[in-house]
Formats: C-alpha cells, sequence, structure tokens
C-alpha cells in the first residue's frame, strides 16, 4: 500500500514513467479477471487497456480510503458494465485453451481436468450477469464479500445473496446431470 501510494504520487506530480509500476502489478489480474467476465480476449485486451486508461485519468480520485486494488477495481468493473450496457455485450463461451494447460504424464488426469474447466466454464455461464461478477470476484480474485461489497457499490448483504443464488443454481444445474463437481452439489 505504501508502495502504491509512492507511485500514486510520482505519477501525480508528473513521473509518467511511475504508471508502469502499476500496470505491471495488475495488468494479469486485471485481464484474467475481464476475460473471465467477456470469454473473449481481444475484447478482454481492449477493456484492459481502456481500463488502465481510464484510472490513469482518474489517478487524483484515489483517496487512500481501503485498499488501491479495491479501488482500481471498481473502476475495472464499472468500465466493464458500461461498455456490456452500451454494446448490449453478451458474455459468450469460449473454448479452453488446451495448449495453454498443464501436461503431465498421466492423459487422465489431463482429461479430468480439461472437462472439470469446461464443466465450471458452462456452469458459470448458466447465471446471470451480476451473478457471474459476484462468483469472479469472489473465486477467482478471491476478493472478501466486504471488497465485493465495496467494489460493487452494494450491500454486503446483497452480495451473501446474490452469491448463495447463484451457488444454489450451479448445485441445480449439476444435480440432474451429475459430473465432477460432486462437492457444489452435494455441499451448502
Amino acid at each position: 500500500m505504501d508502495e502504491e501510494w509512492g507511485w500514486i504520487q510520482s505519477i501525480l506530480s508528473g513521473d509518467k514513467q511511475a504508471y508502469s509500476h502499476i500496470i505491471n502489478k495488475y495488468k494479469n489480474l486485471l485481464y484474467a479477471t475481464i476475460l473471465r467476465m467477456t470469454n473473449n480476449q481481444q475484447d478482454a485486451q481492449d477493456l484492459v487497456q481502456e481500463v488502465f486508461i481510464k484510472v490513469y485519468q482518474q489517478l487524483d480520485k484515489y483517496d487512500q480510503k481501503g485498499e488501491f486494488s479495491g479501488w482500481l477495481y471498481r473502476v475495472a468493473i464499472n468500465h466493464c458494465m458500461d461498455e456490456f450496457r452500451k454494446k448490449r455485450y453478451k458474455m459468450k463461451r469460449v473454448e479452453l485453451d488446451t495448449d495453454a494447460m498443464v501436461n503431465t504424464k498421466h492423459p487422465e488426469v489431463i482429461y479430468l481436468k480439461k472437462e472439470r474447466e469446461r464443466q465450471l466454464e458452462r456452469l458459470i455461464q448458466t447465471l446471470s450477469e451480476d451473478e457471474r461478477i459476484i462468483i469472479l470476484l469472489r473465486y477467482v480474485n478471491d476478493l472478501s464479500y466486504n471488497e465485493i461489497s465495496n467494489l460493487l457499490s452494494v450491500p454486503i448483504s446483497m452480495v451473501r445473496n446474490k452469491l448463495h443464488r447463484a451457488k444454489q443454481k450451479m448445485r441445480n444445474t449439476l444435480q440432474g446431470e451429475g459430473g465432477l463437481f460432486d462437492e457444489l452439489s452435494n455441499n451448502g
């Protein structure tokens, strides 16, 4: 936090090169989050660039209330939601990049891992946009309920309810088809 605040102060004082530290620290996390929201690599790359431009332009609005990462995610999520609304963006399914998967010596392990990821992606796609975002922020970005609440500017009770409903929808889907996520379908 102190390091980030130092970078921010340098940037606001005119050192534009200091912004590269923020980009390098957050580009992969933002890309992963936005890619899961859009399921399109090109759209995700474009949105990440737009988010970093927007963050740079609004950096003076960061008031050090809360973590910088939370503020950054809030800007990113808000920007993406605005773009989705403008374009009536429909999140679509993307095939997993099987070449990027870890290659082990056991074909059964590779198959099960791929199948598990496909099923999880399909389950996430059955959710509404707001449920999908909350699931991704909670389980992919490992944000707390409070951080998600602040990021999306909604009450923490709403975060809990939407997360519960999303998991319940996924469980209900699994009950009819079985599959690799027995822990999701059997646990509350």
